[in-house]
């Protein structure tokens, strides 16, 4: 996890005034409720027939249709954008949905890092943190923990867990490689005790 603020961006998130169709992409992009237009939407509006169908799969994953529950899904999210060192989502999603994930201070340095105290999250957040890590390091999932995880949810909600771990691995190739500016109101790297950086 690197904790220096990322260089200037390569591909400049896109400014207004914005063509009619882009206005209405990146209105529906952007949640509501949101305090700006996410820089990483006006990034990927670069290409909008892109941006357009990753609409649908990104609203799938964080809307209500999803099978997983708020916490689950945060838990893998963070640890994999924690793991591929993109502040830029990890800080988006920690500011965004860590309160009503449940989420404390020491619990959000233990889901981050991996040099934070891991006993303050429950059996099922280690559970996802350890699914997170070994899709980072294997692009599988050892047999050891696989009836673990089997235990605690259905194929469907396995699926999905599977789906979203490589969808953050993309949208953290994305801010990573286009060096997408951290948003002012987003969370930075914790230190191991929790304490913002």
């Amino acid at each position: 996890m690197p904790d220096s603020h990322p260089a200037s961006p390569r591909i400049e998130p896109l400014a207004p005034l914005y063509a009619p169709d882009l206005d209405a992409l990146l209105a529906r992009m952007t949640p509501p409720g949101a305090p700006t237009i996410l820089a990483l939407f006006r990034v990927l509006a670069h290409n909008p027939e892109l941006a357009t169908r990753s609409t649908g799969w990104g609203g799938y994953l964080l809307g209500r249709k999803a099978t997983l529950q708020l916490r689950d899904r945060e838990v893998v999210i963070n640890r994999i954008c924690a793991r591929c060192g993109a502040q830029y989502e990890w800080g988006v999603h920690v500011a965004a949905f860590g309160e009503a994930a449940g989420f404390s201070a020491q619990q959000n340095a233990a889901i981050a890092g991996s040099d934070a105290d891991a006993t303050v999250l429950t059996v099922r957040d280690r559970l996802l943190v350890q699914m997170a890590d070994e899709l980072h390091d294997t692009a599988t999932v050892s047999d050891a923990l696989w009836p673990e995880l089997a235990a605690l949810w259905t194929p469907p909600q396995l699926i999905e867990l599977l789906m979203l771990a490589g969808w953050y691995h993309a949208i953290s190739y994305v801010c990573n490689a286009a060096r997408v500016p951290l948003e002012d109101w987003g969370a930075r790297w914790p230190r191991p005790d929790g304490a913002p950086t």
